[in-house]
């Protein structure tokens, strides 16, 4: 496999040094020197990014030249919308960005699983706001360098925010942000803001949903949903987000689950197994994910697409959600784990599993 893929044995050999350091900074060191290679990325992207009309999908009314994508959370800030191409995602989602800007959660707040190829988050949505999200993203745009694979905008609540205010929170950063979304995600479902997976009930869920799909004017809009809701509820949003007019429905964010990891710590009086506070993400989550979209699948009955995600490392993986009824897929921990030749790797495992006879890009 390394001999098809170079990059991956020089990601091996980086990928230690990367590993002694915390977390949030090797995320940052990572997407810094990502920033300062762009002027490169052209001349490289040959060897990430794999091309072929089988992969190709038309969804919303866009092309995406294939199913892979970048998921919300990795650039959080949208620093670097202009380089996903040419790193091979067929899109990629920015943000999560709320209206107000926030620092997010106090420190630590990644930790590393590696055995398990998991990760656990409490983030906590840090930005810097909407406004000023849009500026970037208005100059990157007024460059000539603005992608040319689809953007999804991801927007979540202000943690100062009531909850009774989450719809003027999540319209004002909508406000700023639709021009440079082909499609708006919303999120209400990370764990790691207090409260926020209570709008995932109906009544508030469709007060919200409703008045972003009026303000979106003809944007798609998409409800991230968590994996943690029963069927009931898990059908219930659904229903909810279709009536409202949603366009698609995500599948799944991270878990407050710690099933699949070992003991990672013993408190100091009952020796009960304690884990870190945040969102469960990667190996561990990848059956309960699946299981979430075979429900959504069962539901929605092709009535939306459904982009999967969560757990996604192989081909193999990604086209059991293709085949469990998405249309895409998205990967995040998966790409910190693998390294950057991550998306042509999926692709190529994807096409060998493609009739070589399908040329034709498949719609929903």
């Amino acid at each position: 496999m390394d001999g098809l893929y170079p990059e991956i044995t020089l990601y091996k050999l980086i990928k230690p040094l990367l590993f002694s350091l915390e977390p949030e900074m090797a995320h940052r060191l990572a997407l810094g020197a990502l920033g300062l290679s762009r002027p490169l990325l052209p001349l490289f992207s040959p060897l990430f990014t794999t091309s072929d009309p089988r992969l190709e999908r038309i969804l919303f009314g866009l092309k995406f030249p294939n199913p892979i994508g970048l998921a919300a959370g990795l650039d959080k800030k949208g620093e670097l919308a202009d380089a996903w191409g040419q790193l091979g995602f067929g899109f990629a989602e920015l943000g999560t960005f709320t209206a107000r800007a926030q620092e997010g959660n106090l420190r630590p707040r990644v930790h590393r699983f590696p055995a398990q190829k998991a990760l656990i988050n409490r983030m906590g949505f840090p930005n810097e706001g909407a406004r000023a999200a849009a500026g970037r993203l208005k100059e990157l745009k007024e460059s000539g360098r603005w992608p040319s694979i689809p953007i999804g905008i991801n927007i979540g609540k202000s943690k100062v925010t009531p909850l009774e205010e989450a719809g003027e929170d999540y319209l004002e950063s909508l406000s700023f942000l639709r021009p440079y979304a082909d499609y708006i995600a919303v999120n209400v479902s990370s764990p790691n803001t207090p409260g926020l997976r209570q709008l995932q009930e109906a009544r508030p869920l469709k007060k919200l949903l409703t008045a972003l799909v009026k303000a979106s004017k003809g944007k798609p809009v998409l409800l991230k949903l968590a994996p943690d809701l029963e069927d009931k509820p898990l059908k219930q949003a659904a229903d909810t987000a279709l009536s409202a007019g949603c366009a698609g429905l995500i599948a799944t964010n991270t878990t407050l689950s710690r099933e699949g990891l070992p003991p990672y710590a013993k408190a100091s009086g009952g020796g009960a197994v304690e884990y870190p506070e945040g969102g469960l993400s990667g190996g561990p989550l990848r059956k309960k994910a699946l299981a979430k979209l075979k429900a959504l699948s069962q539901f929605t009955k092709g009535r939306v697409p459904l982009i999967a995600v969560g757990g996604i490392f192989t081909g193999r993986e990604a086209r059991e959600r293709l085949d469990a009824g998405a249309s895409l897929v998205q990967v995040y921990t998966s790409y910190i784990y693998e390294g950057p030749c991550l998306p042509k790797r999926l692709c190529q495992e994807l096409l060998q599993s493609e009739p070589k006879s399908n040329t034709k890009p498949r719609r929903h």
